[in-house]
């Protein structure tokens, strides 16, 4: 049974898949060299497509004994490699617009593409915005990325549009204005270079095990620092995430006199709150009893524990 992230992760190549065959029709009737660039990019985004329906129905499966932590990175690496595939779109578009303006070219039949890129326009703003939707309420790093693949499309297609428009009123008025589609195709790959970096820059950080956001963090500890009255302090906090799963590591410092199971509590409680505000969270806390010898623990008045728990603790990336 399919999943909400994989249902819209086939929705988004049904789409592009129409797409695609209107476009080639379009740009072969016509000549346009753009509308044949558009055509080529929405190829890209198939793949695209059809690589994030893949990666998030295996990012989706649970945790097996070769992979303890789970499949999430896979939409991570879903993000770099339609990262890739759009920057090879945008040398394809570049070399067929240069090779269009050298040797120039009649274009015809310009209302059909017209038509064609405005249809494609609405379909691409209905189908990102429904991903979007979906990514950000299951945290799909795949999802988002064929969303925001989809979106910049909309600017690219949006710029086709207007270019076949101001070539198609040339041609009323009499102007031979066929230059500007190969310029037009050029801008494109420009905008389209432009998403492959951001997407890389996103999708590439959590390979390489970067840390959670400030604002993530600063949610971990504030958990943590809750608990003042009962625990003493904490440090070596640690964080990463793979595709939409957080892992949190920390060190716990207990009162000497606490008891396995008080100590064991404490930590049960620190996970459920910490995953009550970051969801598809996986937890590990690493008991330590306080090293200063007292008869008798009153966590709340400790002068020790207020000096650590209003210290900033070490937030190492994992």
């Amino acid at each position: 049974m399919l999943t909400v992230k994989s249902k819209a992760a086939a929705f988004s190549v049904a789409s592009n898949t129409l797409l695609i065959l209107l476009k080639i029709v379009a740009g072969f009737i016509t000549g346009s060299i753009s509308l044949i660039a558009e055509a080529i990019h929405s190829m890209n985004d198939l793949v695209a497509a059809l690589i994030a329906f893949f990666s998030v129905r295996v990012a989706d499966t649970p945790p097996d004994e070769k992979h303890p932590f789970g499949h999430g990175k896979w939409e991570n690496i879903s993000g770099v490699v339609e990262a890739i595939l759009i920057f090879i779109a945008a040398v394809i578009i570049i070399y067929q617009a240069v090779g269009r303006l050298i040797t120039g070219a009649v274009l015809e039949t310009l209302e059909l593409g017209i038509g064609i890129m405005g249809l494609s326009i609405v379909v691409n703003i209905l189908v990102s915005r429904y991903l979007l939707k979906i990514s950000r309420k299951t945290d799909s790093i795949a999802l988002e990325a064929d969303a925001r693949h989809l979106t910049t499309d909309v600017m690219t297609m949006a710029g086709v549009l207007v270019g076949l428009s101001i070539v198609r009123l040339g041609q009323i008025l009499g102007f031979n204005l066929n230059i500007i589609d190969p310029i037009t195709a050029m801008l494109v790959a420009l905008l389209i270079i432009r998403t492959a970096y951001d997407l890389t820059r996103r999708s590439f950080g959590p390979l390489v095990d970067v840390s959670l956001s400030q604002a993530e963090q600063d949610n971990v500890i504030s958990c943590i620092r809750e608990h003042t009255s009962q625990v003493v302090g904490f440090h070596e906090v640690r964080t990463r995430k793979a595709g939409s799963w957080r892992f949190v590591d920390l060190h716990l410092l207990m009162p000497r006199n606490a008891s396995v199971e008080e100590a064991h509590q404490m930590c049960d409680h620190l996970e459920l709150d910490i995953k009550s505000r970051l969801p598809n969270s996986s937890i590990t806390i690493h008991v330590e009893p306080c090293d200063t010898a007292c008869e008798q623990c009153f966590v709340s008045s400790c002068s020790l524990r207020i000096s650590v728990m209003q210290a900033q603790p070490n937030t190492d990336a994992r």
